[in-house]
């Protein structure tokens, strides 16, 4: 067993055992499902910063990036975008009717605004398409684990699922929240230190001009390859309506707090948004020749940076895939 994958176990069962402490403290519906509608603008802005910063926006971001160059930042930006709307208009409206009428889930709004037929119509939508986008964090961080560690790959989705199980089911809403913030705070850290450090590794800015591919829009921050602004219309409206998201909207402790925590965290995933595609660009100096451009971001990690610092990358990512599941 190498000693990324010795870290990566080791944070994970971190992970579960702060979830089962913080997890006592829940005592009631309301405490599992809106953490008694008491969480203020730092753990709002950390829990749905986390939930937007998942599989598709790391390794997937990396991977446009290695493909599509600067142009892949809309694919993060937008999200910002919608939850910038969130933030703004629909968090707080939501939030004021599903305090006053002790509403705890979508599907509770859902029924009380359009009746029962609407919720049960919606939930079986919800049923088909929900386990898609929990399978993409997972195999994402299968993804992880089998680059770096040789992982089979059904072992590598067993190990997400039960890490991500056992701390939410320990307390819903306010374990998620708090675990959420020490995955940001990891999140953060190792985006910062391994961006800078990759690229200048990689021999700066110069050397990912020289590996680009030779199209006339690599360096296109607005359209490149199949990457662009289009993906205002594709994916920012998922996160003005998410129903992972307004659950989290639904634990703020005022309108306030929803503006604040919301909004500072589409701010954050604006400048977050060019890091992926950045990592995916630097990969192209090592590797021009990828056979998966997913694994744009393992190979930077693992062959451009010093173990310890690859590591942090890697457990930044894995908290990634694991807070937005």
């Amino acid at each position: 067993m190498n000693l990324t994958l010795v870290l990566l176990l080791a944070y994970a069962a971190g992970l579960i055992g702060l979830g089962v402490w913080i997890g006592r403290r829940v005592e009631s519906s309301g405490g599992f499902f809106v953490a008694n509608r008491r969480l203020g603008p730092v753990l709002l802005f950390s829990t749905v910063l986390a939930a937007n910063i998942g599989g598709t926006s790391t390794v997937g971001a990396a991977g446009l990036g290695y493909l599509d160059g600067l142009s892949a930042w809309w694919w993060v930006g937008s999200a910002a975008v919608g939850t910038t709307v969130l933030a703004l208009w629909i968090g707080p409206r939501i939030w004021r009717i599903a305090t006053s009428n002790g509403l705890y889930t979508m599907g509770d709004y859902l029924e009380h605004r359009y009746g029962g037929s609407v919720r049960a119509t919606i939930t079986v939508f919800l049923w088909i398409g929900m386990p898609a986008l929990l399978a993409a964090q997972f195999i994402a961080m299968a993804k992880i684990l089998s680059f770096v560690a040789g992982t089979p790959h059904w072992a590598g989705v067993l190990i997400g699922g039960i890490v991500v199980t056992a701390y939410f089911t320990a307390g819903g809403l306010l374990t998620s929240a708090w675990v959420n913030l020490v995955q940001l705070l990891v999140l953060t850290v190792g985006f910062a230190i391994a961006v800078p450090w990759a690229l200048i590794a990689a021999g700066g800015w110069s050397a990912l001009v020289a590996a680009a591919p030779q199209t006339t829009n690599y360096m296109n921050f607005w359209q490149g390859g199949s990457s662009g602004w289009i993906y205002l219309a594709l994916v920012a409206p998922n996160f003005i309506v998410s129903p992972g998201l307004i659950q989290k909207v639904y634990g703020a402790v005022d309108e306030r707090a929803i503006r604040i925590g919301v909004g500072a965290a589409a701010m954050a995933l604006l400048i977050f948004a060019i890091g992926p595609p950045l990592f995916g660009m630097i990969a192209r100096v090592y590797d021009p020749n990828l056979v998966d451009n997913e694994h744009a971001l393992m190979v930077v990690l693992t062959t451009g940076l010093p173990t310890m610092v690859g590591a942090l990358g890697l457990a930044a990512v894995v908290s990634a895939e694991i807070s937005s599941a």
